[in-house]
């Protein structure tokens, strides 16, 4: 199981957009298209991602998504309503330690990038719509796996990726069932201390 997790955030980590202005004039799918292959390309030839040197992956993540996935909305999605009851520095840190968690989990699967290939599936999106979802499988070693994007069209008119399913589970549901286990248990600071220990724990290798 671990390793079809693997596909949906690597896929999460390579979204990106060329710049505002080609966001905001490109359909999702086009966009999508587009990025993914770019970004792939940049990891294939690059030998330190290659290697799964975490500052090169950082480094890629930076340049290449930060601009135009929201991980804002992600986490206020992934952890449902306590999100409304945190404060603007929790809902900072929750969005931090997130963001770290899934490059720190995931930072291998962008490392294993090489001859995937993405089979884009017909976009059926109208010009009028905010939210849309790209519907994609990967060939990995053979076998196809669903890997669908969902994105959200801001108040500028840009695409921005906040959420993704792979084999019929979405990210944020996922991290949702989790995250309001933990903050049953112990509240906000509490999944806060969670997130932060295992970002710990994954940068010393554990």
């Amino acid at each position: 199981m671990k390793k079809f997790w693997l596909i949906p955030v690597m896929a999460f980590m390579t979204y990106t957009a060329a710049g505002s202005a080609m966001a905001q004039a490109q359909s999702p799918d086009a966009l999508v298209k587009q990025t993914v292959t770019e970004v792939m390309a940049a990891a294939k030839s690059d030998p330190n991602i290659q290697k799964g040197d975490l500052n090169s992956i950082t480094r890629l993540v930076e340049q290449k998504i930060m601009p135009h996935a929201d991980f804002a909305k992600t986490t206020q999605l992934a952890t449902g309503a306590a999100w409304r009851k945190a404060t603007p520095e929790q809902q900072k840190q929750l969005t931090e330690q997130f963001k770290t968690l899934l490059l720190r989990t995931y930072a291998g699967a962008i490392a294993q990038i090489r001859d995937q290939q993405v089979n884009y599936k017909p976009f059926r999106g109208q010009p009028s719509d905010t939210d849309a979802v790209v519907y994609t499988d990967v060939i990995n070693n053979g076998q196809p796996i669903e890997l669908d994007y969902r994105l959200y069209k801001t108040a500028s008119g840009e695409w921005k990726l906040y959420d993704l399913n792979v084999l019929g589970a979405w990210l944020i549901q996922t991290y949702r069932n989790q995250f309001a286990e933990k903050v049953n248990q112990s509240g906000v600071d509490g999944l806060i201390q969670f997130l932060t220990q295992r970002n710990q724990q994954l940068a010393g290798g554990k």
